[in-house]
């Protein structure tokens, strides 16, 4: 199921994307370093444009090692505590066998199936129906899950989410995500920086300089040409990962009627208020927005289960789970069939 999504394309791939982003973000980083630089120097000085762009260009030479180390030391920060942050961002509490046995007892059975060390598991108090992975190695490597969904899935709907999660591990697609959210946190560190900055020095000097004006509209629109590429880095990050959890979640589980059925049950039900957007991508559901879906990091619910039925066999539901009922769209997903019936062409 795993190779007819081309799964071992999708691994390598998603390491040569990790280190093409990792590159991307020192990019960017020089781009908004030379941003402020221009910014800070033309709220300073009244002098035409180009000795402003002149002087800056000079400055900006010697901050940029200083803006590269601290770019280094924030995707340190990062790889070593991502867990830690996120846990703390989303209110995640690591539980033990102890106190979750059935949570652990499936994940447990998922990882020794497929010979792999058993990660963490938190839970998140939220009636939210979700769950995420997070960790850059296995001495990280954490699943997260809502009491909500705990609640609102069966066994084996539980189970199929949990190796959805793990597959998400298995394939990288969380050590991507990880180097995407901390290229967002540089570029809206800066960008606070930037305003910050010029509602600061903005009012001295002349202010009708033509020279200090332009040069304070190309700093601002370099730094919102950087904020536009990271945001462009987030939206471009492959949506076949989810296709892809989804088909490993079938091949762990060879249940690919529990997939349908979680799916079915979170939809419209995903979304953890108050959580970062960054983190919400990381999540087995990011309910798109209202304005389109076209940005949106996940694909529909619709197009996933049609896969799980046209390449794992799936079948909906006898009947569908109460919390989507009156849902209208969902019912569309079966071509050709009656609405939530089993079976038949």
């Amino acid at each position: 199921m795993g190779q007819a999504f081309g799964l071992y394309t999708h691994i390598r791939n998603n390491r040569l994307r990790s280190w093409f982003l990792l590159a991307s973000l020192f990019v960017l980083v020089a781009a908004v370093t030379f941003a402020l630089t221009l910014a800070f120097d033309a709220a300073r000085f009244n002098a035409p444009f180009n000795r402003i762009l002149s002087y800056a260009w000079r400055q900006f030479w010697g901050y940029l090692p200083v803006a590269f180390a601290l770019a280094a030391v924030w995707v340190g920060i990062g790889f070593a505590f991502n867990t830690a942050m996120i846990s703390w961002a989303t209110g995640a509490q690591e539980v033990t066998r102890e106190s979750h046995p059935r949570l652990y007892h499936l994940l447990e059975t998922l990882c020794i199936s497929r010979g792999m060390p058993v990660p963490k598991l938190a839970i998140i108090e939220n009636p939210a129906l979700n769950a995420f992975a997070s960790g850059v190695n296995e001495a990280q490597y954490q699943i997260s899950v809502t009491t909500g969904l705990m609640e609102a899935l069966d066994d084996a709907e539980l189970e199929a989410v949990l190796a959805h999660e793990l597959t998400h591990i298995r394939n990288q697609d969380v050590r991507l995500m990880i180097i995407a959210v901390l290229i967002a946190g540089v570029i809206s560190f800066f960008g606070e920086l930037l305003v910050r900055g010029r509602f600061r020095f903005g009012g001295g000097g002349d202010g009708d300089s033509k020279g200090r004006g332009l040069a304070l509209l190309v700093g601002a629109v370099i730094m919102l040409l950087a904020w536009f590429l990271a945001v462009l880095i987030r939206f471009s990050l492959s949506r076949s990962r989810e296709y892809l959890a989804d088909a490993g979640a079938v091949e762990l589980t060879k249940n690919p009627d529990a997939m349908i059925s979680a799916l079915l049950k979170i939809s419209g039900r995903a979304d953890i208020e108050g959580v970062p957007s960054g983190i919400m991508d990381m999540c087995i559901e990011n309910d798109p927005d209202d304005f389109a879906d076209i940005f949106s990091t996940h694909p529909s619910i619709t197009k996933r289960i049609q896969a799980l039925q046209a390449h794992a066999g799936g079948q909906i539901p006898l009947g569908p789970p109460q919390a989507i009922r009156d849902r209208e769209s969902l019912p569309q997903m079966v071509e050709k069939r009656g609405p939530w019936a089993r079976g038949g062409p």
